[in-house]
């Protein structure tokens, strides 16, 4: 009824969708939230990376100002899609975000302090010229992004997996089924590649010595990832026969997997050559395939019921009603070049190389 007086005093949102179906719209808002997921992934993943590496390439206090204020100016704003990533599930598919917060609120609640500790730890750092308080703020960086990333891998584990719900949509579960090995494994995988990921970024950022340390280290976080990106395509398919559905019924998304691979190849190729910008190109398309393959595997569902396919959470079984997708849609018509362009801003003003002055962290 509210949507419906919206819709009423705004009618220009019927311009913009007036033949779509809510099943249209619901499988355009999936989308939507794929572009956003796939934007966290890429953006926060090198910033969550840089937390990760944090106390290990780093010999004195310069160069740990220097680390974090590579991600200073960006941090918040790369967090930005992940907030309007949630406000969106919460808005075009209700049913599927109840049900993932009331599964997952123990590692939610986890997750929300992690990336907590991470934003104090940034700000609070440098307030204090003490090195133990610094020492403090250090691990609790370091702690933050790693138990982040590992909580977002554990969380794309269970999904693929499914997970226990009954008729009405509800988890059946407990917190222990969640810490399967599966699970815990891409966990430690994400955090590899974010690592990788970040250490690529790193050797953008800096120059000099602490620049040169991150060539070893962009080589040992890359074999860890793709032993792990080995171990992990190989498990998939017998833990997750579905994961394949999706790209068997559409042949031509195999070109997907296939630029993925290509992208993890061609990460140590241009590092080797020197091209280490090419080899952080390669690194945001692979985290890119990732997330649409994780889409993918999971279509036409939002959140699978590994005991029952029946009580599975679908695209349409999820979604809001066919107003309120409409007038959602309406408002990313005109929010979304908003967000990019604060992106494009804020990354071409703070381009180059990361320098410490007085407004530093």
């Amino acid at each position: 009824m509210i949507t419906e007086c919206v819709c009423d005093a705004f009618p220009l949102a019927q311009w913009f969708v007036p033949d779509f179906s809510r099943e249209t719209l619901a499988h355009i808002w999936f989308l939507l939230l794929a572009v956003l997921l796939i934007g966290y992934a890429i953006l926060d993943g090198f910033d969550l990376g840089v937390g990760i590496l944090h106390p290990f390439v780093t010999k004195d206090d310069h160069e740990r100002r220097l680390v974090m204020n590579s991600i200073g100016p960006l941090w918040d704003g790369n967090e930005v899609w992940l907030v309007t990533f949630g406000g969106a599930l919460f808005a075009a598919f209700p049913e599927a975000y109840a049900t993932v917060f009331s599964a997952f609120y123990l590692p939610f609640m986890l997750l929300l302090c992690a990336l907590i500790l991470r934003a104090v730890s940034l700000e609070f750092r440098s307030k204090v010229y003490s090195p133990g308080w610094r020492k403090v703020w250090d691990l609790l960086f370091f702690a933050g992004s790693t138990l982040a990333t590992l909580l977002f891998g554990v969380a794309v584990g269970n999904m693929m997996l499914g997970i226990s719900l009954d008729e009405h949509y509800e988890f059946t579960g407990s917190v222990f089924d969640l810490l399967n090995l599966y699970s815990l494994v891409v966990g430690v995988l994400g955090v590899s590649a974010f690592a990788m990921h970040g250490s690529i970024y790193l050797y953008l950022k800096t120059d000099g010595d602490l620049q040169q340390r991150f060539q070893p280290i962009m080589w040992r976080t890359y074999f860890v990832f793709a032993a792990l990106y080995v171990a992990v395509s190989i498990w998939t398919p017998f833990v997750a026969p579905h994961a394949a559905n999706t790209l068997n019924a559409m042949p031509v998304l195999w070109i997907v997997p296939i630029l993925n691979v290509l992208a993890v190849l061609n990460i140590p190729r241009a590092i080797y050559l020197g091209k280490e910008g090419y080899a952080f190109f390669s690194s945001s398309c692979m985290i890119a395939a990732f997330v649409f393959l994780f889409l993918v595997a999971m279509f036409p569902f939002l959140v699978p019921a590994s005991n029952n396919p029946a009580n599975s959470l679908s695209i349409v079984n999820a979604a809001s009603s066919q107003t309120t997708l409409s007038i959602m849609l309406l408002i990313a018509l005109l929010g979304m070049p908003c967000v990019l362009t604060y992106t494009a801003v804020i990354y071409w003003t703070f381009r180059g190389k990361v320098k410490i002055d007085e407004t530093s962290y």
